[in-house]
Order: C-alpha cells, then structure tokens, then sequence
C-alpha cells in the first residue's frame, strides 16, 4: 500500500478513537449531569462527594459497575439473556459513524472530514441502527423469562412501531427541501439566512416536522413521559429487571448513547448541523472556522441533552393507552399532513 493509503487509515483510526472515547466520556457525564439537574429541580443535593464538585462520580459508578457481582437467574434462556446488551448497545454506537460533526480541516495537506464516513443513504443507516436497538430490549425482556420483563419488552416493540412511523415521516419534508439523504448535504443545504439575518435552517422552514421528531424520538429513547417499558410502578424495572453489574450497564450506557445521537440528529435536520450564521463574515481562517463550527454542533447538542433531561423531572408518565393513542392518533396524521404541506409549498 502506498503512503498515502496508510496516513488515510491511521486518520480513520484515529478518529474511531477519538470519537469512541468521547461518545462514552459524553455518556458517562450525561448521567451525572442527570442527578445533578435532577436535584436542582427538586431543591436538593446531587452527588456532590467524588471529587472537586462531585465531578468524579462517573468514574466511581464505572469501577462499582464492575465489582458487582454479575448474577443470572437460573430461569432465564443464557443466549438471549447475554445477547441483549450487546444487542442494544452495538447499533447505539454504530450511529456515530455517519453524524458530522463539523466539516473539514486541514492537517499538513490532508483534507480530514469530521465524520467517520459518508454515506449517500446516511439518513437511511440511522434510521437502521437506531430501529435495531429494539430487538436488545425484546430480547431482553424475553429471555430473562419473568413476566414483568416480557410485558416491557412486548411494550417497548409496539411502541416502537407506533413511533417509527411518526419518526420517518416526520424528515421526509427535510429531505424534499435537501434533495439529498446524505447528513452533510442537508447541513449544507441549511446555509444561508432569509432577509440577511434569519437563518435558513430546517427548523424555520419545517417547524411542524421539528415537533412531530423530537416527540417520536422522545418515544423512541424510552425517555420520560413515554418510558413505559421500564415503567417501575407496574414493571419493577421493566425489561431488564433481572439484569446486574455490566449487563445493566450496557443498557444505561446505551440509553445515554441513544439521547446523545438523536440529539445530534435533530441539530443537523433541524439546526443547520455546524452552521453558524454570519461566521464567514469575521474573516477567520478555514481551520478557527472549522473548530467554532464543531464546537456549535457540540453545544448545539447539548442543549437537546439538557432538554431530555429536564423532560423527565417535569413531566409525568403516560398511560400506555396514552402513548398509543398520541402516535397513531396525533402523531402520524401530523406527519403526513406536513409531507402534503411541503409538497404543496414546493
């Protein structure tokens, strides 16, 4: 192989690494920035003992999760049992691969994307990967062969069809306006402003199709109000309450990986992905105005983490005829109005 073949590898494996090492370190900050909002809500102390502000209390959840004892019941069906988190939490992961970040810089004459790959069907790839998580939590729920774990996996799999729908539907008038189902295409296809200083983003020009997402994707996560397959009132903890040590971890940490790629998803849709409007007027180089764009999308991103978090404190659950009925009902009908809308405007 060539030199040039080579240095291409030892970016892309590098950049797995990078993006790997902060996906997790992003997950498993998110949870302690769950307790701690958590706690504000409630007027209360979070964990605050772990270090200067409690900002070590990860890293002792991490070490605690892999000094517990790793139980099974005798009951359960082994395969699908040890299958489950890895099932869940593979595709969780895998979503990262197509998301950019940001555009490209430069290094010493390589031109390097912020992305891992870019695929002309990237829209397609993570509606996949996030479709097949559901199959972890089936399983799960299956074969840990207790009752109150099958109804959250039998739960989580109709509220997934309910959703999916909603949730595909909901992008097709971005990608009518993109003409493109490749992710950078439709950031790209976001810049610019309308009068010079509204920004030409997806959420000014699809506001219905934003709303009708963020809910899907809220129903998609299992995310409050529409956590019902973990409902712990009716299901002690749904479908992985037989699940302990770093089984139970794999499904927390996916979880967390789920919030953080839908996240993502909804700023390149909807909020021009890196875009920052009026930046190319400070005159700053390629490579500053690439950082200040990666580091938008990060913020950007982390806004809709916030958004997450403070949903479940502040709103109660659904009831499951609830759930049912807002996305068959409301949430489809809603959907399809706005391909029809947009088709008409276009």
């Amino acid at each position: 192989m060539s030199n040039d073949v080579l240095i291409q590898i030892l970016i892309d494996v590098i950049k797995i690494v990078i993006l790997l090492f902060g996906v997790l370190t992003a997950v498993a900050y998110l949870s302690l920035a769950e307790r701690r909002v958590s706690a504000v809500i409630q007027d209360r102390l979070g964990p605050n003992r772990v270090g200067p502000f409690g900002l070590l209390q990860p890293l002792a959840d991490g070490i605690k999760f892999m000094w517990k004892e790793d139980f099974s019941p005798a009951r359960v069906d082994k395969f699908l049992f040890f299958l489950a988190p890895a099932m869940i939490l593979i595709p969780s992961l895998l979503t990262f691969a197509v998301i950019p970040f940001g555009d490209t810089i430069t290094i010493k004459g390589y031109t390097i994307p912020l992305r891992i790959i870019d695929l002309n069907v990237g829209i397609l790839y993570f509606l996949g990967m996030t479709s097949v998580g559901v199959y972890g939590i089936a399983l799960g729920g299956w074969g840990s062969n207790n009752k109150y774990t099958l109804l959250g996996g039998i739960r989580s799999s109709a509220q997934m069809i309910s959703y999916e729908l909603a949730l595909g539907l909901s992008i097709v008038g971005v990608l009518m306006l993109s003409g493109s189902l490749q992710l950078p295409d439709i950031i790209r296809a976001q810049m610019g402003s309308y009068a010079g200083f509204i920004p030409k983003w997806n959420i000014v020009r699809q506001p219905l199709g934003f709303l009708v997402f963020v809910v899907a994707a809220f129903a998609e996560n299992n995310r409050l109000p529409f956590d019902l397959a973990e409902a712990e009132q009716e299901l002690v903890a749904g479908y992985h309450s037989e699940y302990s040590s770093m089984k139970f971890s794999m499904f927390m940490i996916a979880e967390y990986a789920n919030m953080t790629a839908a996240s993502a998803l909804i700023v390149v849709l909807f909020f021009g992905g890196w875009h920052v409007p009026g930046l190319f007027r400070l005159g700053l180089s390629p490579l500053t105005m690439s950082l200040v764009g990666l580091a938008a999308f990060l913020v950007k991103t982390g806004v809709f983490l916030f958004i997450y978090i403070w949903v479940r404190w502040t709103l109660p659950r659904f009831r499951y005829d609830q759930l049912m009925g807002l996305g068959w009902k409301v949430m489809l009908p809603l959907a399809l109005f706005n391909i029809v809308a947009t088709a008409g405007i276009m």
